[in-house]
């Protein structure tokens, strides 16, 4: 009898359904076949975006080069340093950023204020991207605006239905011709107009001026709003294979290079962006700002317009599917992640997929690309709080102070609903720090927002675990199994059990003893259990 109930259980279908890209679970060993240099590529794909050109020449053109490549190099190092501990502990323990979240601060559910943030950077994100793309259509093939949102909306689907199989795929095979039209050009230009760069750097922008700090933190502010970015890093890095002495360079490599070291790249790009901005702004004015026009006056330099303009439409569309393609795939997550704790069904990714595309074509309609960078200086100040506040949990909680659990905790019943620490310093440093973006505190702090988001979330998450003495991390420390989740060198178990549920097998760091004895559950299936039956009592 109990098996019948158990198979009319609709949690086995939802179970089933996350077995393609193990989504709302740990990566299992079993699963992660592939090399480090080859997730660290498919991860690296997802930076195709060109909207660090258009970042960078919106910084570049309204405060001067000098400030601007400040501001892009103050952005870069803070996104590095809180990048590096995300990225790492992904890596380690083959979790996603929501996974890791619900565990460095905020609990089981205060985690969903983070989803919603991340959820949010995927489709703002996308429509930048599906703009950019649009534009390009426009440009080369006449396509108009409207029609070029909506097929940038649509190319995107077939490809991410299929999760990290078809996305690795994808983004290995078209690196090496996106990064010869992106390179190329650019190397052709400084070659051939070697002065370009000297009048550049000497370009003072729209404020005239020289170095001003408040320039800097304005200009900083809208580069840290891609802080979130880790998060879709992450969600390739989660399928890292186990560090061993035989990969361990390998394995490291590929994590700081694809976690955060793509800020790096991203730096690169936005200061090439001001640059392109700063060559082309005679010729095209307001446009100047626009990746398929900067590229479009660079091709048109050695080569003739019949092929310039192609040539510059298929990198601005290689390059738009190769992020979007992360931006639906990572929304979908964080998005399904969110509802299914709260509403505990899991509707299917899918579902998600499209709430998110329709949400990102809505904004693209609407022409957020005209005051994009005010959306994402707004935006910044939630994402640095959210990014820095775990960060600071992993770095100095857990590795330095002890305060909190070293090992990663996601499962339901083990984890309180709400943790204060991550919560309130979340709350304290977002809310803040947009009070002091609107001005609330006068003209003269209001540049320095992101900055005071960064020092209100590093100085309160550590100090609100020492005040609460590390107690609201876990609700219990014993799942009911006898084998750790982790070995002796903190590897995850690989060691097998079966769900009775679901009845599908699962590795050990995502199953945990039932309330029901003699029973074994996975992650998913106690997530979705409606009438709390299978939750493990608090200890």
């Amino acid at each position: 009898m109990v098996v019948q109930t158990r198979r009319r259980d609709p949690r086995d279908q939802a179970a089933r359904e996350t077995l393609e890209d193990y989504t709302l679970r740990f990566a299992p060993r079993s699963y992660r076949r592939w090399k480090p240099s080859v997730v660290a590529t498919t991860a690296l794909g997802g930076i195709a975006y060109l909207a660090d050109f258009s970042i960078g020449a919106g910084i570049g053109l309204a405060h001067g080069t000098l400030n601007a490549l400040v501001a892009i190099l103050v952005a870069a190092v803070i996104i590095f340093v809180t990048g590096l501990p995300l990225a790492y502990y992904g890596a380690r323990y083959n979790l996603d950023l929501d996974l890791i979240t619900r565990g460095a601060g905020f609990g089981y559910y205060g985690s969903v204020l983070t989803s919603v943030i991340f959820g949010s950077f995927t489709f703002i994100f996308f429509a930048t991207e599906g703009a950019i793309m649009a534009q390009g259509l426009q440009v080369g093939l006449g396509v108009p605006l409207w029609l070029g949102y909506l097929i940038t909306t649509l190319i995107v689907i077939p490809l991410v239905v299929y999760g990290m199989k078809a996305l690795s795929k994808l983004q290995v095979w078209t690196t090496p011709l996106w990064l010869l039209l992106m390179v190329g050009p650019l190397g052709y230009l400084v070659v051939v107009d070697p002065g370009s760069v000297s009048s550049w750097l000497a370009f003072t922008g729209e404020s005239g001026g020289g170095l001003n700090a408040a320039s800097v933190m304005l200009g900083a502010g809208v580069a840290l709003s891609l802080m979130a970015q880790i998060g879709e890093q992450i969600d390739y890095l989660r399928f890292m294979p186990p560090r061993t002495e035989q990969n361990r360079r390998s394995w490291w490599a590929s994590v700081l290079v694809a976690g955060p070291g793509w800020v790096l790249f991203g730096a690169v790009k936005q200061a090439t962006g001001a640059f392109l901005a700063f060559f082309i702004m005679g010729v095209a004015g307001a446009a100047a700002t626009e990746p398929v026009q900067q590229f479009t006056g660079i091709y048109e330099l050695f080569l003739p317009a019949w092929l310039a303009i192609p040539l510059a439409v298929v990198l601005v569309v290689l390059s738009q599917v190769k992020i979007n393609v992360t931006n639906a795939y990572s929304g979908s997550l964080a998005w399904t992640n969110s509802f299914t704790r709260i509403t505990r069904r899991y509707p299917g990714r899918i579902v998600f997929v499209l709430l998110n595309l329709l949400v990102a074509l809505v904004l693209m309609e609407a022409n957020m690309f005209a005051f994009l960078n005010s959306v994402l200086s707004f935006y910044a100040n939630c994402a640095i709080a959210w990014v820095v506040v775990v960060a600071t949990d992993i770095a100095v909680n857990k590795y330095l102070l002890g305060l909190s659990p070293k090992e990663p905790e996601f499962r339901r019943g083990m984890l309180h609903a709400v943790n204060p620490v991550g919560v309130v310093a979340f709350l304290a440093s977002a809310g803040i720090s947009i009070a002091m973006y609107f001005g609330a505190f006068g003209a003269v702090v209001q540049p320095y927002s992101p900055i005071a988001a960064v020092l209100i979330a590093a100085v309160l998450t550590p100090l609100l675990a020492a005040v609460t003495r590390g107690r609201y991390y876990l609700r219990r420390t014993d799942d009911g199994i006898a084998e750790p989740r982790f070995d002796a060198d903190g590897t995850p178990v690989a060691t097998t059990y079966r769900c009775d549920v679901c009845e599908q097998d699962f590795e050990r760091p995502d199953v945990l003893a039932s309330a029901v004895p003699d029973t074994i559950i996975c992650s998913l299936c106690v997530t979705t259990d409606r009438t709390g039956t299978h939750v493990l009592p608090a200890t």
